[in-house]
């Protein structure tokens, strides 16, 4: 019964109650809009919210009470940690598709239907689920790597990440603008009126939205492999510079919202989720570069292509847009060494021309900041991380303006 005499505690608690109380408000306006309208209004109603908020408070205030000697507390703020993390994902899913209705109305009309349309089809959770299900097996396999299983099950966590968008996105772009096309509904939705630009836009952002989500989805469970994993298999050297720095930095800011010592303990695990999430974001970002990119050149493909055709050219632009630089360095190698002949340069020419017109994919890439000796800064890091995506956007704007040439050009009727 200590938090009957510890007032940290008891605001310890309701601070608590309350953090989650607010991420919860965008989503359960989403499940019953009138409902939450009219309580809203009524103070009577009002005020039970209120009291239900101290009710979990104290009750939280009783765990901690509980907890408070326990060597497991931070483990607890972890819990807490990626809960509320989930439900903050939970809002940007509800609230982004209206924040684009409200910048363009027409486009964000087509990018919310895209985007539903996209949370609906069994082919998300399927590769979500398939997804979630490698991560979990990348925590039990060995990688006889000498003790960096950890940096080896990071860098395939991050692929999983990628890949599992991108095959998505490719995909829904593929089949969601070439079937509309093909089967005459686009008549329809840009009779409403909705321009070509519109349409396609709208489309892309729509597809892109519900990657986005699966991306965030499955970097959270990202999060929870990294931590398992040295707790499952305790031979692995576990030191990876930017998450040390990022909880290191941002855990003692999460301290400071929750007041009393028990309440700072596990607020302590609460800021380790936190900073693991920040510096794991810079990794899901890069491969969102590759998504973005790879999902607007199958959009633009689709205003002229069927969907096979699509595929395979997306399949093969992702092989050469990676490959192309590795090609460049080994002839440039071969030519220094005086090993090249006259195929090495054609090689090389080939490679030059691919890497000048195809967006750089190789730079997308976390492994060199995985696998290496020498530690990164976190902050230099994300300077480049940003700079790298600034690329991604300026190559997406590209693929999606001849998209945009290409549907004019389309008979529709």
């Amino acid at each position: 019964m200590d938090w009957l005499t510890n007032p940290s505690l008891i605001t310890a608690g309701v601070l608590l109650a309350l953090y989650q109380v607010i991420a919860a408000l965008p989503w359960l306006r989403a499940i019953d809009p009138k409902g939450f309208s009219q309580t809203v209004r009524n103070p009577t109603s009002l005020g039970y919210a209120v009291l239900s908020v101290i009710g979990i408070g104290l009750m939280f205030a009783v765990y901690l009470g509980y907890t408070g000697q326990s060597a497991n507390i931070t483990l607890y703020g972890k819990v807490y940690g990626s809960i509320l993390h989930l439900q903050l994902l939970i809002d940007f899913f509800i609230l982004a598709p209206q924040a684009l209705i409200l910048v363009s109305p027409k486009a964000g009309a087509v990018a919310q239907a895209a985007y539903r349309e996209g949370w609906r089809q069994p082919m998300f959770w399927l590769i979500a689920a398939f997804g979630i299900a490698l991560m979990g097996l990348s925590i039990v396999i060995p990688y006889f790597t000498f003790g960096d299983d950890y940096k080896m099950m990071k860098q395939i966590g991050f692929d999983i990440c990628m890949l599992a968008a991108v095959l998505f996105g490719v995909l829904a772009s593929s089949m969601s603008i070439s079937e509309e096309i093909e089967g005459r509904t686009a008549i329809t939705v840009m009779s409403k009126p909705i321009s070509r630009r519109q349409f396609l836009i709208g489309k892309f952002l729509g597809i892109l939205m519900a990657c986005i989500a699966m991306t965030l989805i499955l970097g959270w469970f990202l999060n929870w492999a990294l931590i398992i994993n040295p707790a499952y298999d305790k031979i692995n050297e576990v030191s990876d510079p930017m998450s040390i720095q990022a909880r290191v930095e941002i855990a003692p800011l999460v301290q400071r919202l929750v007041p009393g010592t028990t309440g700072k303990l596990f607020a302590e695990g609460t800021g380790y989720w936190v900073g693991e999430t920040v510096a794991h974001s810079f990794g899901l970002l890069l491969g969102f570069g590759q998504v973005m990119i790879l999902v607007a050149l199958a959009s633009a493909l689709a205003t002229k292509m069927p969907f096979v055709v699509n595929v395979v050219l997306c399949l093969v632009l992702y092989f050469l847009g990676h490959m192309a630089p590795v090609v460049v360095k080994v002839t440039d190698k071969k030519d220094a060494t005086g090993e090249g002949g006259t195929g090495n340069g054609l090689i090389r020419f080939l490679g030059q021309l691919f890497d000048t017109i195809l967006p750089p994919l190789e730079f997308f890439n976390m492994s060199p900041a995985i696998v290496r000796d020498t530690p990164l800064d976190l902050w230099a890091f994300a300077s480049y991380v940003l700079s790298v995506f600034g690329c991604a956007i300026i190559y997406t704007m590209i693929a999606i303006i001849i998209g945009l040439l290409l549907f004019e050009d389309r008979d529709l009727a």
